[in-house]
């Protein structure tokens, strides 16, 4: 999908949430200083007691995503109360870590005990403002249609008849109806213009983001078609497949849709694997600058005319294309030209039959200097690719990045392109080029659906480890 404006609003909602925190810290400090009237023993001007506070910020939002407080379903009007009520014990509950935390490491977060009685109220009320600010810039921005996702329903069944109504009724749901594809008498009268006779004509014409689908016929299908153009994709089941196996259920209107998607990596996990890539590569972009400029030092010595560093086109999610940054490990005269060229150019074709038969890889390549030997086997190479983690071009962990040339070979490329690719990944810490080709996208595969922050650290502790022993390396 390549919108997300949902992402966008749960960023502004922990970023709304996290000012909230703050405000009530000072507001607190302020309210005890000013207006109580018992004395006080502590000295701290109010800016400075709230960035003393900051640091505490994400373990109260922790606390916050613990109640539940940044599901999609939070936006829903029918949950307003449920919300309100959510925050309140998310506010006690956090003042609560808080002042355990206090009472264990005795770092005098509160100089006065009665502050923190303070911050719990005024930590709630805030909350449920700014979360009513974000909540109605939402509403508002979804009923001028500027951040909706255009739907398309398919299937014969009153489920379409309802959904079709409420979608185009109510664009605060955050759908606008593109196209239906049924029979005439499940679709409105009024909107009878937006009907397709087929998915392949809708998906033409009407450019979807979300396809919900009210039957079972052709599921396999038309669920396929969504993946291979990154939409939703949303089963709506009949009241005899509702049963308590088939989880959580999100309600359009009054009606279940099951969200089956790709990959658990959307929405908020996208937001923290995003931060944590940031976090991570400012990390690693600081341990690395010296070995960094070091390699730099020898690119530039070995041959001071070529670039030390190159930028490579790979795709990314979505068929994105991005450049990917390594060191130079080629010679400069193969430089930028596919495997069979640079053979051909070097008068030895002979090794293209050998290079591809070898899972793309030869011993002793002789496109490739003898520094570029050793930073390939070191990985070294990649270093570079730090900056295009923090740009946000690739993530920490991912799917290996592809060669555009390479798509035909991948007969699940549509599944592989649904998240970005990584600096390392499961694949790479399995083995690299010790396994086949089917093996590596079997792998990949396997983590785009079955992702979570535990399997990206521990994808990353083994990339250490894959490093260090140089497991896979050529």
């Amino acid at each position: 999908m390549k919108k997300d404006f949902g992402l966008i609003f749960h960023v502004f909602l922990v970023l709304g949430d996290a000012f909230a925190v703050l405000l009530s810290f000072l507001v607190a400090y302020l309210v005890r200083t000013h207006l109580d009237q018992r004395p006080f023993y502590f000295e701290s001007e109010p800016l400075e007691f709230a960035v003393s506070m900051l640091w505490l910020l994400p373990l109260y939002i922790i606390v916050i995503a613990a109640f539940g407080l940044y599901r999609k379903s939070i936006f829903m009007k029918r949950n307003r109360w449920s919300e309100i009520c959510r925050l309140f014990l998310a506010s006690v509950v956090g003042m609560m870590t808080i002042i355990s935390y206090d009472f264990f490491f005795q770092i005098d977060i509160f100089p006065v005990r009665t502050m923190a009685f303070y911050a719990v109220f005024s930590c709630f009320i805030f909350l449920v403002i700014f979360r009513g600010l974000v909540r109605l810039i939402r509403n508002l921005t979804l009923k001028s249609r500027r951040a909706t996702l255009r739907a398309v329903i398919i299937g014969s069944t009153k489920n379409t008849e309802y959904l079709a109504n409420y979608i185009a009724a109510f664009p605060e749901s955050g759908f606008t109806l593109a196209g239906v594809v049924a029979s005439a008498k499940y679709i409105p009268r009024d909107l009878r213009r937006k009907q397709y006779s087929s998915l392949k004509e809708a998906l033409k014409r009407a450019k979807p983001d979300v396809i919900f689908q009210t039957d079972d016929r052709n599921t396999e299908y038309v669920y396929r078609q969504a993946v291979n153009r990154h939409l939703l994709y949303y089963f709506v089941p009949s009241s005899a497949m509702l049963t308590a196996q088939m989880g959580e259920l999100e309600l359009v209107g009054d009606t279940p849709a099951i969200l089956v998607q790709v990959t658990p990596l959307a929405g908020s996990a996208r937001a923290a694997k995003r931060a944590c890539d940031i976090i991570l590569s400012l990390i690693a972009l600081i341990i690395a600058a010296i070995p960094m400029l070091i390699i730099w030092i020898l690119e530039k010595a070995s041959d001071p005319k070529a670039p030390a560093i190159y930028a490579d086109t790979r795709l990314s999610r979505y068929n994105r294309r991005v450049k990917i940054y390594k060191f130079r490990s080629m010679k400069p005269e193969y430089s930028g030209m596919t495997p069979e060229a640079a053979f051909e150019k070097m008068g030895k074709p002979q090794l293209i039959k050998k290079y591809r038969a070898n899972g793309d890889m030869i011993a002793d390549d002789p496109r490739i200097t003898k520094l570029g030997h050793f930073l390939r086997s070191s990985s070294l190479d990649e270093l570079p690719q730090l900056f295009n983690v923090l740009k946000g071009d690739i993530s920490f962990v991912g799917p290996r990045a592809l060669v555009p040339g390479e798509l035909r070979h991948y007969g699940d490329r549509s599944m592989l392109l649904s998240v970005k690719s990584g600096l390392t990944g499961l694949a790479q810490v399995s083995g690299r080029r010790d396994i086949s080709f089917e093996e590596r996208r079997a792998l990949d595969i396997y983590y785009i659906q079955n992702w979570s922050l535990a399997l990206d650290f521990r994808i990353m502790l083994r990339t250490i480890g894959a490093v260090l022993f140089r497991k896979g390396a050529k």
